[in-house]
């Protein structure tokens, strides 16, 4: 996992409504399953709309703009993009057509396939799944704007809830 923290932090609101510690712009490099599943953990509760997500087949690249929940400072939203080299194919199953329809994206995985490949499945609330073939895992995430508060904090139920 690779971070880049080089870029000025913006503030963060605490909850008391005064300014606490200044956090900086995520950016998180993805080389193999493990350095995705900390990816997932900090996309869990994005959202985005089939719109956002853009495949451009001839430079092979999968690039998705999300508002991203920031469970590392709480409260807050971000503008953030992923963006997915070395790309084969992408391919959906059950996700709304309509370009402006709410997706939440719930978790990222990576099953591989002949090494180095392999497939990302991003699965998202309502059992839709957007499927990625890569030849190689090659993922960025970044932060794209200044954080804003959250209207709602995501919750959700225990396994007994």
């Amino acid at each position: 996992m690779t971070t880049d923290g080089e870029s000025i932090p913006d503030p963060v609101i605490d909850g008391d409504g005064g300014e606490a510690a200044p956090i900086a712009p995520l950016r998180l490099l993805a080389e193999d399953a493990d350095d995705l599943q900390i990816i997932s953990a900090a996309l869990q509760d994005a959202i985005m709309r089939p719109v956002d997500i853009r495949w451009e087949k001839e430079a092979r690249r999968l690039t998705v703009v999300l508002s991203r929940f920031c469970w590392e400072c709480g409260g807050t939203r971000v503008m953030a993009a992923m963006q997915f080299g070395d790309v084969q194919a992408v391919k959906s199953r059950r996700l709304p057509r309509l370009p402006d329809q709410a997706l939440e994206l719930l978790a990222m995985d990576f099953h591989p396939t002949e090494a180095p490949g392999g497939r990302v499945f991003m699965m998202f609330a309502g059992g839709g799944d957007l499927r990625i073939d890569v030849e190689c895992l090659d993922a960025v995430l970044t932060d794209l704007s200044e954080r804003w508060p959250a209207r709602v904090a995501p919750t959700h139920l225990d396994e007994a809830g």
